[in-house]
């Protein structure tokens, strides 16, 4: 099964970026204050903020009980970004198309 490259997202947000630019610096909050009413580590929520931090299933149930954005839309966009990463890689991953008429153990 192919997708038509159209329908595919080039670049999408990082969940990171977005809640930085959606979230913590409309309200003018520092990253320092942020991570606070968060519960989290300043490192831990730069690292997020800054691209560089895989978005967790718990620190998007936290940004949606602090801010209300939804964790399931956080989420969708976490997996987004991640499959248009791999698949930004996938001329680097070596593997053949399978063949169920091959003999086993040969690959």
């Amino acid at each position: 099964m192919t997708v038509s490259p159209g329908i595919r997202l080039k670049r999408p947000a990082h969940p990171g970026g977005f809640v930085r630019h959606e979230i913590i610096d409309p309200l003018g909050l520092t990253v320092t204050r942020a991570a606070e009413v968060l519960g989290v580590t300043r490192a831990t929520l730069s690292t997020l903020l800054n691209e560089r931090a895989h978005l967790s299933p718990e620190m998007a149930v936290r940004i949606e009980k602090a801010f209300g954005v939804s964790m399931d839309t956080l989420m969708r966009m976490q997996n987004s970004f991640d499959i248009a990463q791999a698949r930004a890689r996938a001329d680097l991953i070596d593997v053949a198309p399978f063949d169920a008429s091959a003999p086993r153990g040969v690959v």
